[in-house]
Protein backbone atom coordinates (compact mmCIF):
# COMPACT_ATOMS: atom_id res chain seq x y z
CA UNK A 1 0.00 0.00 0.00
CA UNK A 2 1.12 3.28 -0.96
CA UNK A 3 2.11 6.17 1.73
CA UNK A 4 0.73 9.14 1.73
CA UNK A 5 3.63 12.43 2.32
CA UNK A 6 2.15 12.94 5.93
CA UNK A 7 2.95 8.87 6.62
CA UNK A 8 6.14 8.77 4.66
CA UNK A 9 6.91 12.02 6.80
CA UNK A 10 5.72 10.68 9.96
CA UNK A 11 8.40 7.63 9.51
CA UNK A 12 11.52 10.00 9.28
CA UNK A 13 11.23 12.46 11.70
CA UNK A 14 14.60 12.60 12.51
CA UNK A 15 16.30 12.19 9.61
CA UNK A 16 14.23 15.51 8.39
CA UNK A 17 14.90 17.47 11.97
CA UNK A 18 19.18 16.17 10.62
CA UNK A 19 18.61 17.41 7.49
CA UNK A 20 17.27 20.80 8.17
CA UNK A 21 19.32 21.17 11.35
CA UNK A 22 22.39 20.49 8.73
CA UNK A 23 20.92 23.06 6.30
CA UNK A 24 20.62 25.40 9.33
CA UNK A 25 24.18 25.05 10.12
CA UNK A 26 25.87 25.66 7.14
CA UNK A 27 23.60 29.07 6.69
CA UNK A 28 25.14 30.34 9.66
CA UNK A 29 28.40 29.07 9.15
CA UNK A 30 29.10 30.92 5.99
CA UNK A 31 28.05 34.59 7.95
CA UNK A 32 31.38 34.40 9.68
CA UNK A 33 34.14 31.73 8.17
CA UNK A 34 35.25 34.29 5.76
CA UNK A 35 36.10 36.37 8.67
CA UNK A 36 39.78 34.77 9.01
CA UNK A 37 40.03 34.06 5.42
CA UNK A 38 39.55 37.39 4.28
CA UNK A 39 43.51 37.79 4.00
CA UNK A 40 44.04 34.74 2.64
CA UNK A 41 41.24 35.55 -0.05
CA UNK A 42 43.12 38.95 -0.90
CA UNK A 43 46.52 37.34 -1.30
CA UNK A 44 45.63 35.08 -3.80
CA UNK A 45 43.63 37.24 -5.63
CA UNK A 46 45.79 40.14 -5.74
CA UNK A 47 43.32 42.41 -3.84
CA UNK A 48 44.47 44.44 -0.83
CA UNK A 49 42.17 46.97 -0.21
CA UNK A 50 40.08 45.79 3.29
CA UNK A 51 37.06 48.12 1.62
CA UNK A 52 36.70 46.51 -1.11
CA UNK A 53 37.50 42.48 0.25
CA UNK A 54 35.02 43.41 3.17
CA UNK A 55 32.46 43.03 0.78
CA UNK A 56 32.72 39.73 0.97
CA UNK A 57 31.37 39.43 4.36
CA UNK A 58 28.94 42.76 3.93
CA UNK A 59 27.20 41.15 0.70
CA UNK A 60 26.60 37.84 2.49
CA UNK A 61 25.23 39.87 5.59
CA UNK A 62 22.90 42.26 3.36
CA UNK A 63 21.26 39.80 1.05
CA UNK A 64 20.92 37.39 3.86
CA UNK A 65 19.17 40.02 6.32
CA UNK A 66 17.17 41.77 3.35
CA UNK A 67 15.32 38.68 1.54
CA UNK A 68 14.81 36.84 5.19
CA UNK A 69 11.20 37.98 5.47
CA UNK A 70 10.38 38.10 1.76
CA UNK A 71 11.52 34.13 1.54
CA UNK A 72 9.39 33.19 4.40
CA UNK A 73 6.21 34.66 3.33
CA UNK A 74 6.55 32.91 0.07
CA UNK A 75 7.31 29.36 1.78
CA UNK A 76 3.51 30.21 3.81
CA UNK A 77 2.22 31.07 0.32
CA UNK A 78 3.37 28.44 -2.25
CA UNK A 79 4.44 24.97 0.20
CA UNK A 80 8.11 24.99 2.27
CA UNK A 81 9.32 22.28 0.81
CA UNK A 82 9.51 23.92 -2.49
CA UNK A 83 10.77 26.70 -1.49
CA UNK A 84 13.50 25.07 0.97
CA UNK A 85 14.95 22.86 -1.63
CA UNK A 86 15.21 25.70 -3.86
CA UNK A 87 17.27 27.84 -1.05
CA UNK A 88 18.93 24.73 -0.56
CA UNK A 89 20.26 24.35 -4.50
CA UNK A 90 21.06 28.18 -4.94
CA UNK A 91 22.86 27.72 -1.64
CA UNK A 92 25.08 24.90 -2.71
CA UNK A 93 25.75 26.20 -6.67
CA UNK A 94 26.75 29.59 -5.11
CA UNK A 95 29.35 27.72 -2.96
CA UNK A 96 30.70 25.82 -5.64
CA UNK A 97 30.99 29.08 -7.46
CA UNK A 98 32.69 31.48 -4.81
CA UNK A 99 35.12 27.67 -4.67
CA UNK A 100 36.39 28.14 -8.38
CA UNK A 101 36.15 32.53 -8.30
CA UNK A 102 39.41 33.89 -9.55
CA UNK A 103 38.35 37.87 -9.25
CA UNK A 104 36.76 39.66 -5.99
CA UNK A 105 33.88 40.91 -7.19
CA UNK A 106 32.76 37.88 -9.03
CA UNK A 107 33.03 35.84 -5.89
CA UNK A 108 30.97 39.10 -4.29
CA UNK A 109 28.46 38.56 -6.97
CA UNK A 110 28.65 34.62 -5.95
CA UNK A 111 28.09 35.13 -2.51
CA UNK A 112 25.35 37.10 -2.93
CA UNK A 113 23.61 33.82 -4.31
CA UNK A 114 24.70 31.76 -1.41
CA UNK A 115 23.00 34.28 0.29
CA UNK A 116 19.64 34.16 -1.55
CA UNK A 117 20.07 30.58 -1.08
CA UNK A 118 20.05 30.40 2.80
CA UNK A 119 17.09 33.27 3.21
CA UNK A 120 15.39 30.70 1.42
CA UNK A 121 16.05 27.61 3.02
CA UNK A 122 16.36 29.14 6.95
CA UNK A 123 12.75 30.48 7.67
CA UNK A 124 11.27 27.27 5.44
CA UNK A 125 13.76 24.82 7.59
CA UNK A 126 11.98 25.66 10.78
CA UNK A 127 8.74 26.08 9.05
CA UNK A 128 9.07 22.27 8.30
CA UNK A 129 9.98 21.79 11.74
CA UNK A 130 6.90 23.42 13.45
CA UNK A 131 4.23 21.72 10.86
CA UNK A 132 5.64 18.08 10.91
CA UNK A 133 7.77 17.40 13.66
CA UNK A 134 5.01 15.72 15.84
CA UNK A 135 3.49 18.44 18.46
CA UNK A 136 5.09 16.87 21.90
CA UNK A 137 8.53 16.26 20.25
CA UNK A 138 8.59 20.01 18.75
CA UNK A 139 9.69 21.94 21.66
CA UNK A 140 13.19 19.92 22.02
CA UNK A 141 13.21 19.76 17.81
CA UNK A 142 12.72 23.59 17.81
CA UNK A 143 15.83 24.01 20.38
CA UNK A 144 18.01 21.56 17.97
CA UNK A 145 16.86 23.85 14.81
CA UNK A 146 18.00 26.94 16.99
CA UNK A 147 21.34 25.16 18.05
CA UNK A 148 22.27 24.40 14.79
CA UNK A 149 22.10 27.80 13.73
CA UNK A 150 23.91 29.08 16.57
CA UNK A 151 26.63 27.10 16.60
CA UNK A 152 27.59 27.36 12.97
CA UNK A 153 27.61 30.98 12.82
CA UNK A 154 30.05 30.59 16.10
CA UNK A 155 31.93 28.36 14.45
CA UNK A 156 32.51 29.64 11.61
CA UNK A 157 36.10 31.73 12.47
CA UNK A 158 37.03 28.22 13.58
CA UNK A 159 36.53 25.43 11.24
CA UNK A 160 37.33 29.03 8.72
CA UNK A 161 41.04 28.95 10.14
CA UNK A 162 41.56 25.30 9.69
CA UNK A 163 40.08 24.82 6.07
CA UNK A 164 42.31 28.43 5.14
CA UNK A 165 45.53 26.60 6.22
CA UNK A 166 44.50 24.00 2.87
CA UNK A 167 43.07 26.54 0.73
CA UNK A 168 40.59 29.72 1.01
CA UNK A 169 38.92 27.70 -1.31
CA UNK A 170 37.66 25.32 0.91
CA UNK A 171 35.73 27.34 3.11
CA UNK A 172 33.43 27.21 0.28
CA UNK A 173 34.32 23.53 -1.04
CA UNK A 174 32.75 22.06 2.27
CA UNK A 175 29.39 23.12 1.40
CA UNK A 176 28.90 21.25 -2.19
CA UNK A 177 29.03 17.52 -0.79
CA UNK A 178 26.67 18.34 2.27
CA UNK A 179 24.49 20.53 0.21
CA UNK A 180 24.07 17.58 -2.40
CA UNK A 181 23.46 14.78 0.32
CA UNK A 182 21.01 17.31 2.16
CA UNK A 183 18.72 17.83 -0.82
CA UNK A 184 18.73 14.62 -1.90
CA UNK A 185 17.85 13.43 1.46
CA UNK A 186 15.13 16.29 1.97
CA UNK A 187 13.25 15.55 -1.54
CA UNK A 188 12.87 12.29 -0.27
CA UNK A 189 11.79 12.79 3.56
CA UNK A 190 10.56 16.44 3.45
CA UNK A 191 6.50 16.46 3.64
CA UNK A 192 5.04 18.79 0.89
CA UNK A 193 2.68 20.89 3.06
CA UNK A 194 0.88 24.12 2.33
CA UNK A 195 -0.59 25.85 5.29
CA UNK A 196 -2.20 29.03 2.95
CA UNK A 197 -5.38 28.57 1.76
CA UNK A 198 -5.52 32.13 -0.30
CA UNK A 199 -4.85 32.05 -4.15
CA UNK A 200 -3.91 35.93 -4.61
CA UNK A 201 -0.28 36.30 -4.78
CA UNK A 202 1.83 37.91 -2.01
CA UNK A 203 2.08 41.60 -1.64
CA UNK A 204 5.13 41.98 -4.25
CA UNK A 205 5.01 45.93 -4.09
CA UNK A 206 5.93 45.14 0.23
CA UNK A 207 8.42 42.77 -0.76
CA UNK A 208 10.31 45.37 -2.91
CA UNK A 209 10.13 47.71 0.05
CA UNK A 210 11.20 45.57 2.69
CA UNK A 211 14.10 44.12 0.56
CA UNK A 212 15.20 47.80 -0.10
CA UNK A 213 14.17 49.41 3.83
CA UNK A 214 16.54 46.19 4.81
CA UNK A 215 19.15 46.38 2.49
CA UNK A 216 19.64 50.27 2.58
CA UNK A 217 20.08 50.10 6.47
CA UNK A 218 22.68 47.47 6.76
CA UNK A 219 24.40 49.19 4.02
CA UNK A 220 24.62 52.10 5.69
CA UNK A 221 25.70 50.46 9.12
CA UNK A 222 28.53 48.62 7.45
CA UNK A 223 29.37 52.03 4.82
CA UNK A 224 28.87 54.70 7.15
CA UNK A 225 32.54 54.20 8.64
CA UNK A 226 34.20 54.46 5.38
CA UNK A 227 31.58 57.23 3.82
CA UNK A 228 31.72 59.41 7.16
CA UNK A 229 28.43 59.19 9.09
CA UNK A 230 27.71 62.87 8.40
CA UNK A 231 28.09 62.59 4.64
CA UNK A 232 25.53 62.16 2.16
CA UNK A 233 25.94 59.21 1.29
CA UNK A 234 24.98 57.78 4.59
CA UNK A 235 22.54 60.17 5.33
CA UNK A 236 21.00 59.34 2.08
CA UNK A 237 21.22 55.70 2.52
CA UNK A 238 20.12 56.23 5.92
CA UNK A 239 16.54 57.95 4.29
CA UNK A 240 15.91 55.99 1.87
CA UNK A 241 15.86 52.87 4.62
CA UNK A 242 13.37 54.94 6.75
CA UNK A 243 11.12 55.80 4.03
CA UNK A 244 10.70 52.20 2.79
CA UNK A 245 10.33 50.61 6.03
CA UNK A 246 7.94 53.36 6.52
CA UNK A 247 6.04 52.85 3.44
CA UNK A 248 6.09 48.84 3.85
CA UNK A 249 4.06 49.28 7.18
CA UNK A 250 1.71 51.64 5.96
CA UNK A 251 1.09 49.14 3.09
CA UNK A 252 1.29 45.73 5.05
CA UNK A 253 -1.37 47.58 7.15
CA UNK A 254 -3.73 47.87 4.16
CA UNK A 255 -3.37 45.19 1.90
CA UNK A 256 -4.47 41.69 1.73
CA UNK A 257 -1.48 39.29 1.64
CA UNK A 258 1.10 41.42 3.26
CA UNK A 259 4.30 39.92 2.97
CA UNK A 260 4.66 40.48 7.15
CA UNK A 261 1.27 40.22 8.93
CA UNK A 262 1.65 42.65 11.60
CA UNK A 263 -1.00 41.07 13.54
CA UNK A 264 1.95 38.70 14.77
CA UNK A 265 2.94 41.18 16.80
CA UNK A 266 0.16 41.07 18.84
CA UNK A 267 1.73 38.34 20.37
CA UNK A 268 3.54 39.48 23.53
CA UNK A 269 6.08 36.65 23.72
CA UNK A 270 6.91 36.99 19.85
CA UNK A 271 7.47 40.93 19.76
CA UNK A 272 9.54 40.53 23.29
CA UNK A 273 11.10 37.74 21.95
CA UNK A 274 12.18 39.57 18.47
CA UNK A 275 13.74 42.72 20.85
CA UNK A 276 15.65 40.14 22.86
CA UNK A 277 17.58 39.11 19.93
CA UNK A 278 18.12 41.89 18.17
CA UNK A 279 20.11 43.00 20.94
CA UNK A 280 21.75 39.55 21.47
CA UNK A 281 22.72 39.51 17.52
CA UNK A 282 24.36 43.32 18.25
CA UNK A 283 26.16 41.73 21.48
CA UNK A 284 27.15 38.63 19.12
CA UNK A 285 28.43 39.93 16.51
CA UNK A 286 30.50 42.28 18.26
CA UNK A 287 32.07 40.04 20.11
CA UNK A 288 32.64 37.71 17.63
CA UNK A 289 34.39 39.62 15.03
CA UNK A 290 35.93 41.49 17.44
CA UNK A 291 37.86 38.55 18.84
CA UNK A 292 38.91 37.33 16.04
CA UNK A 293 40.27 41.03 15.21
CA UNK A 294 41.93 41.05 18.23
CA UNK A 295 43.84 37.49 18.20
CA UNK A 296 45.13 37.99 14.61
CA UNK A 297 45.97 41.64 14.34
CA UNK A 298 46.85 42.60 18.10
CA UNK A 299 48.80 39.04 19.30
CA UNK A 300 49.22 38.42 15.71
CA UNK A 301 48.50 34.56 15.79
CA UNK A 302 47.58 32.82 12.46
CA UNK A 303 44.25 31.95 10.89
CA UNK A 304 44.48 28.48 12.35
CA UNK A 305 45.58 29.78 15.62
CA UNK A 306 43.05 31.79 15.90
CA UNK A 307 39.95 29.50 15.00
CA UNK A 308 41.24 26.82 17.52
CA UNK A 309 41.03 29.68 19.91
CA UNK A 310 37.53 30.19 19.05
CA UNK A 311 36.63 26.41 19.02
CA UNK A 312 36.21 26.67 22.87
CA UNK A 313 32.84 28.92 22.73
CA UNK A 314 30.98 26.93 20.18
CA UNK A 315 31.97 23.84 21.98
CA UNK A 316 30.27 24.73 24.86
CA UNK A 317 26.95 26.52 22.98
CA UNK A 318 26.13 22.64 22.45
CA UNK A 319 27.34 21.41 25.81
CA UNK A 320 24.85 23.79 27.51
CA UNK A 321 21.52 23.17 25.05
CA UNK A 322 22.13 19.77 24.21
CA UNK A 323 24.73 17.78 27.12
CA UNK A 324 23.29 19.74 30.07
CA UNK A 325 19.39 20.57 29.20
CA UNK A 326 18.30 18.44 31.95
CA UNK A 327 19.81 20.45 34.69
CA UNK A 328 18.09 23.91 33.30
CA UNK A 329 15.13 21.99 31.33
CA UNK A 330 13.03 22.83 34.37
CA UNK A 331 13.58 26.47 34.25
CA UNK A 332 10.96 28.67 32.69
CA UNK A 333 12.14 30.56 29.12
CA UNK A 334 12.23 33.76 30.94
CA UNK A 335 14.99 32.55 33.52
CA UNK A 336 16.63 31.19 30.47
CA UNK A 337 17.01 34.02 28.51
CA UNK A 338 17.82 36.38 31.42
CA UNK A 339 20.58 34.05 32.51
CA UNK A 340 22.10 33.87 29.28
CA UNK A 341 21.95 36.98 28.21
CA UNK A 342 23.54 38.05 31.62
CA UNK A 343 26.62 35.52 30.70
CA UNK A 344 26.95 36.30 27.54
CA UNK A 345 27.52 39.82 28.34
CA UNK A 346 29.34 39.16 31.71
CA UNK A 347 31.53 36.95 29.46
CA UNK A 348 32.66 39.15 27.12
CA UNK A 349 33.22 42.32 29.75
CA UNK A 350 35.29 39.55 32.17
CA UNK A 351 36.85 39.10 28.19
CA UNK A 352 37.76 42.99 28.10
CA UNK A 353 39.00 43.61 31.35
CA UNK A 354 41.19 40.88 31.29
CA UNK A 355 43.00 41.73 28.24
CA UNK A 356 46.79 42.74 27.67
CA UNK A 357 49.04 43.00 25.31
CA UNK A 358 51.01 40.31 25.78
CA UNK A 359 48.85 36.46 24.98
CA UNK A 360 47.63 35.04 27.72
CA UNK A 361 45.07 33.23 26.23
CA UNK A 362 44.20 31.04 28.98
CA UNK A 363 43.88 33.24 31.92
CA UNK A 364 42.89 36.45 30.07
CA UNK A 365 40.34 35.48 27.15
CA UNK A 366 39.21 31.55 27.84
CA UNK A 367 37.17 31.99 31.25
CA UNK A 368 35.15 35.00 29.26
CA UNK A 369 34.69 33.24 26.42
CA UNK A 370 33.56 29.60 27.98
CA UNK A 371 30.81 32.20 29.65
CA UNK A 372 29.74 32.95 26.43
CA UNK A 373 29.18 29.93 24.72
CA UNK A 374 26.94 28.69 28.14
CA UNK A 375 25.08 32.05 27.78
CA UNK A 376 24.55 31.43 23.71
CA UNK A 377 23.23 27.68 24.53
CA UNK A 378 20.71 29.22 26.97
CA UNK A 379 19.51 32.20 25.56
CA UNK A 380 19.42 32.11 21.58
CA UNK A 381 17.23 28.42 21.15
CA UNK A 382 15.05 29.63 24.16
CA UNK A 383 14.00 32.91 22.75
CA UNK A 384 13.48 31.27 19.07
CA UNK A 385 11.57 28.52 20.48
CA UNK A 386 9.53 31.49 22.87
CA UNK A 387 8.93 33.85 20.05
CA UNK A 388 8.17 30.89 17.40
CA UNK A 389 5.87 28.58 19.93
CA UNK A 390 2.34 30.74 19.12
CA UNK A 391 2.31 30.83 15.26
CA UNK A 392 -0.63 29.51 13.90
CA UNK A 393 0.71 27.17 10.82
CA UNK A 394 0.40 29.16 7.34
CA UNK A 395 2.82 32.16 10.15
CA UNK A 396 5.45 29.44 10.81
CA UNK A 397 8.03 30.64 7.81
CA UNK A 398 7.30 34.01 8.07
CA UNK A 399 7.86 34.58 12.01
CA UNK A 400 10.77 32.31 11.63
CA UNK A 401 12.19 34.66 9.16
CA UNK A 402 11.42 37.87 11.02
CA UNK A 403 13.18 35.82 14.13
CA UNK A 404 16.23 35.06 11.58
CA UNK A 405 16.26 39.10 10.12
CA UNK A 406 16.16 40.58 13.47
CA UNK A 407 19.47 38.38 14.68
CA UNK A 408 21.36 39.26 11.20
CA UNK A 409 20.43 42.90 11.41
CA UNK A 410 21.92 42.99 14.81
CA UNK A 411 25.09 41.05 13.89
CA UNK A 412 25.82 43.61 11.23
CA UNK A 413 24.71 46.78 13.48
CA UNK A 414 27.23 45.04 16.13
CA UNK A 415 30.45 44.69 13.28
CA UNK A 416 29.59 48.58 12.65
CA UNK A 417 29.77 49.34 16.35
CA UNK A 418 32.85 48.04 16.67
CA UNK A 419 34.88 49.24 13.96
CA UNK A 420 33.05 52.64 14.85
CA UNK A 421 34.28 52.42 18.32
CA UNK A 422 37.86 50.49 17.32
CA UNK A 423 38.08 52.78 14.40
CA UNK A 424 40.69 51.05 12.80
CA UNK A 425 40.29 48.25 10.34
CA UNK A 426 43.33 46.94 12.27
CA UNK A 427 44.17 46.65 15.85
CA UNK A 428 47.46 46.98 17.34
CA UNK A 429 49.14 47.22 20.28
CA UNK A 430 47.98 50.55 21.44
CA UNK A 431 44.13 50.28 20.24
CA UNK A 432 43.60 48.33 23.43
CA UNK A 433 41.77 50.51 25.67
CA UNK A 434 39.46 51.15 22.90
CA UNK A 435 38.85 47.37 22.17
CA UNK A 436 38.37 46.78 25.66
CA UNK A 437 35.64 49.85 25.48
CA UNK A 438 33.87 47.82 22.54
CA UNK A 439 33.65 44.66 24.51
CA UNK A 440 31.55 47.14 27.39
CA UNK A 441 29.06 48.42 24.44
CA UNK A 442 28.47 44.40 23.56
CA UNK A 443 27.43 44.00 27.22
CA UNK A 444 25.01 46.70 27.27
CA UNK A 445 23.43 45.25 24.36
CA UNK A 446 23.38 42.02 26.85
CA UNK A 447 22.14 43.86 29.40
CA UNK A 448 19.41 45.52 27.18
CA UNK A 449 18.55 41.97 25.94
CA UNK A 450 18.39 40.63 29.27
CA UNK A 451 15.65 43.08 30.16
CA UNK A 452 13.68 43.09 26.87
CA UNK A 453 13.24 38.81 28.18
CA UNK A 454 11.79 40.14 31.63
CA UNK A 455 7.91 39.83 29.99
CA UNK A 456 8.65 36.22 29.34
CA UNK A 457 8.57 35.74 33.33
CA UNK A 458 5.28 35.86 33.64
CA UNK A 459 4.39 33.41 30.02
CA UNK A 460 6.38 30.33 31.09
CA UNK A 461 5.87 27.93 28.82
CA UNK A 462 2.37 28.46 28.14
CA UNK A 463 0.47 29.42 25.07
CA UNK A 464 -0.20 32.33 23.94
CA UNK A 465 -2.52 34.84 24.57
CA UNK A 466 -5.36 34.21 22.13
CA UNK A 467 -4.30 31.04 20.63
CA UNK A 468 -4.74 28.36 22.52
CA UNK A 469 -2.27 25.64 22.72
CA UNK A 470 -2.48 22.25 20.02
CA UNK A 471 -5.41 20.18 20.44
CA UNK A 472 -5.45 16.90 19.00
CA UNK A 473 -8.10 18.10 15.98
CA UNK A 474 -6.12 20.65 15.47
CA UNK A 475 -3.02 18.18 14.59
CA UNK A 476 -5.30 16.16 12.53
CA UNK A 477 -6.41 19.25 10.74
CA UNK A 478 -2.93 19.83 10.20
CA UNK A 479 -1.83 16.22 8.74
CA UNK A 480 -4.83 17.06 6.54
CA UNK A 481 -3.31 19.81 4.88
CA UNK A 482 0.04 17.84 4.62
CA UNK A 483 -1.71 15.25 2.91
Amino acid sequence: MTKTGAERHQSHPAVLLVVLCVATFMSGLDVFIVNVGLHPIGEALGERSLADLSWILNAYAIVFAALLVPAGRLGDRYGVKPVFLLGLALFTVGSLGCALSGDVWLLVGLRCLQAVGAAALVPTSLGLVLTAVPLERRPRAIQFWAISGSLGAAAGPALGGLLVEVSWRWIFVVNVPIGIAALVVAALVAPDSRHSTETGTPDLLGGALVVTGIGALTLAMVEGPTWAWGSGRTVGTFAVALVAVALFLVRSARVKEPVIDLALFRNRAFTWGNLANFALGICFGTQLLGLVLWLQEGWGWSAVRTGLAIAPGPVMVSVTAIGLRRFHAGLSDGIKTILGAVLMGGGGVLIGTSLTVQPHYAAEILPGWLMEGVGVGLAIPTIIRAASAGLAPHQTSTGSAVVQMGRQLGNVIGVAILVIVVRSSTIIAGDLDRFTLSWWWAGAFALVAALACLPLLTRGNEAPRGRPKETAQDMKSTQDINR
